[in-house]
């Protein structure tokens, strides 16, 4: 099982990042799906997790409005489009794959597969 996150660099605030996720080496399409982060100095948060129809999404408080999350089925992979981009979204991020079901959408928990992590920083 492999999961291979990508789009992560450099940004100005305001500005946009699309963040992808390709899985392999499972049946995407019944996970749940979700991306976390990990700031310098702090413990990693839950930022948004989609379920397998696409059908139920949630957000971390302070990014909704600002990111999307969505997936594609046919191509095993989920995505995070970061809009309006603040400082405070500078971290590593990571994709994950949940099989337990939407109830653990938000606990790291319930994630069973890891992706390697993708850094984003975001420049005032």
């Amino acid at each position: 099982v492999q999961l291979q996150a990508s789009g992560g660099g450099l940004v100005q605030a305001g500005g946009s990042l699309r963040l992808s996720c390709t899985a392999s080496g499972y049946i995407f399409s019944t996970y749940v799906m979700g991306w976390f982060r990990q700031a310098p100095g702090k413990e990693r948060e839950f930022v948004a997790a989609i379920s397998w129809s696409g059908g139920r999404i949630d957000y971390l408080d302070s990014v909704k409005g600002r990111f999307t999350i969505s997936r594609d089925n046919a191509k095993n992979t989920v995505y995070l489009q970061m809009n309006n981009a603040k400082p405070e979204d500078t971290a590593v991020y990571y994709c994950a794959a949940n099989p337990t079901g939407w109830d653990n959408n938000r606990g790291s928990y319930g994630y069973k597969y890891w992706g390697q992590g993708t850094e984003v920083t975001v420049s005032s």
